[in-house]
């Protein structure tokens, strides 16, 4: 416990969001992302490396996650500006249930303290929250701080930042393969009807494209679950860098490399550059 007691939970955090000016050659990186290709709709982030990170500085495992908080709201204002519709970080999974119980708590009490922090910002810069994940297993105190949050900004547009809480692919997948089963048994849906469109309007992100560009940090070069239908097509980057150390030139970078990749999805190079349509893709 006297993890817990022991970490000033303020302290690593810099109140501003949106506040700064960016410089000049901010500015002009952002207008090359966006005028060179297409930018990627949707970004999600495993975002790894906190205790590694904190091990490095000689501090604890939470106050690695403490520090982390500055590299999310870095990369979600950065995100914005660019016009990045959508951005998912996977921010607890349901493996962490595992972890030592004061690493845990000190998690949850993050949580509360970062969102219930953070809602005004989030709201007046037109973000919406939405969280993807087992709700149900989480405290009473994060369910109900994350559920007025998601109420709050449930009409903004500017960008739909989803927290992955609670959550796997795993889950994901089992949820709705359960949830397809009742409405077939129900009689709500026939079982010659099941396709991947049908089984994706049952997933925590159906309402949202798959991600297009995937990152993790911290060197690791796996995507532990999370995601898995999603990122069949995703475009993953790997960084070595651990997650407190990213900020938006990293993600710059990411986006690059994604802008360079030719996504062929299954066809040939001189199918995407000639443009082909598969027969019935009309």
């Amino acid at each position: 416990m006297a993890l817990t007691k022991n970490m000033n939970l303020s302290s690593p955090f810099n109140p501003r969001w949106f506040s700064s000016d960016n410089s000049s050659v901010d500015k002009k990186i952002q207008a090359e992302l966006k005028a060179s290709c297409t930018l990627p709709l949707h970004i999600a982030i495993i975002m790894d490396g906190n205790g590694r990170w904190a091990s490095s500085k000689g501090k604890t495992r939470i106050e690695g996650h403490a520090a982390g908080v500055d590299s999310v709201r870095d990369v979600v204002e950065a995100s914005t500006e660019l016009g990045i519709n959508f951005l998912t970080l996977f921010t607890f999974s349901t493996e962490n249930w595992k972890r030592p119980k004061n690493e845990v708590s000190a998690l949850m009490r993050l949580l509360i303290k970062v969102i219930g922090r953070e809602t005004r910002k989030l709201h007046e810069n037109n973000i919406r929250l939405n969280v993807i994940g087992d709700m149900g297993a989480l405290p009473d105190k994060v369910r109900s701080t994350m559920t007025k949050t998601m109420e709050l900004t449930k009409n903004n547009t500017k960008l739909i930042l989803n927290i992955a809480l609670s959550y796997s692919g795993q889950w994901d997948i089992l949820q709705a393969c359960r949830a397809i089963a009742f409405d077939v048994k129900a009689g709500r849906v026939c079982p010659e009807s099941v396709d991947e469109q049908l089984f994706s309007s049952y997933l925590s992100t159906s309402s949202m494209p798959d991600p297009e560009l995937l990152i993790r940090t911290s060197g690791e070069f796996r995507i532990s679950n999370f995601m898995l239908w999603q990122s069949a097509y995703s475009e993953i980057y790997f960084t070595n860098t651990y997650w407190p150390d990213f900020r938006r030139s990293q993600l710059y970078d990411a986006i690059l490399e994604f802008q360079k990749r030719e996504r062929r999805f299954g066809l040939t190079s001189e199918q995407v550059q000639n443009n082909y349509i598969p027969d019935g893709k009309l």
